[in-house]
């Protein structure tokens, strides 16, 4: 696999895709990346990957304030069955280590589903390496891969 950021890099720019890639220090929570970036925790957007019970996966995009409701997102998916995978299956369906995920450059295209939250902001996500933050419009993300958008998500806790 090539270098996670010139795969982001390239993936975006493929989509026409407006990013800003920022370097920070390794942080070891969304809280903590949150605040060294000087962004709340809802201005960093979670990309998580889901597993379907045909072993096929799915990107759920949630604000990092929030957490996915499981009935909302099988709702929209139409299935009954959805779970987070474990490590190394997250890094087998991405090319991603977890805390880096990122829909943009995956190894495998995945569905995008983002939380209506998002809409109209301008998002933090993974990078696809650790100590990088990607900054992107959200509304050009969801148009680049024609994400679904949907109230996917609950509060934390």
């Amino acid at each position: 696999m090539p270098d996670p950021l010139h795969r982001v890099r390239e993936a975006a720019s493929a989509r026409g895709l407006t990013i800003e890639l920022r370097e920070r220090p390794v942080a070891n929570s969304l809280t903590e990346a949150a605040a060294l970036l000087g962004i709340p925790a809802a201005g960093i957007v979670k990309t998580l990957v889901v597993k379907r019970s045909d072993d096929t996966y799915l990107f759920a995009l949630v604000p990092g304030d929030r957490a996915i409701s499981w009935p909302k997102l099988r709702a929209v998916v139409g299935v009954n069955k959805l779970q987070l995978p474990d490590p190394v299956r997250a890094l087998a369906a991405t090319g991603y280590e977890r805390g880096t995920i990122v829909p943009i450059g995956s190894s495998t295209e995945w569905p995008i589903y983002a939380d209506e939250r998002i809409v109209g902001e301008r998002i933090a996500m993974g990078a696809g390496a650790h100590g990088y933050s990607l900054f992107v419009a959200a509304d050009d993300l969801i148009a680049a891969y024609d994400a679904t958008v949907a109230d996917i998500s609950q509060p934390v806790g």
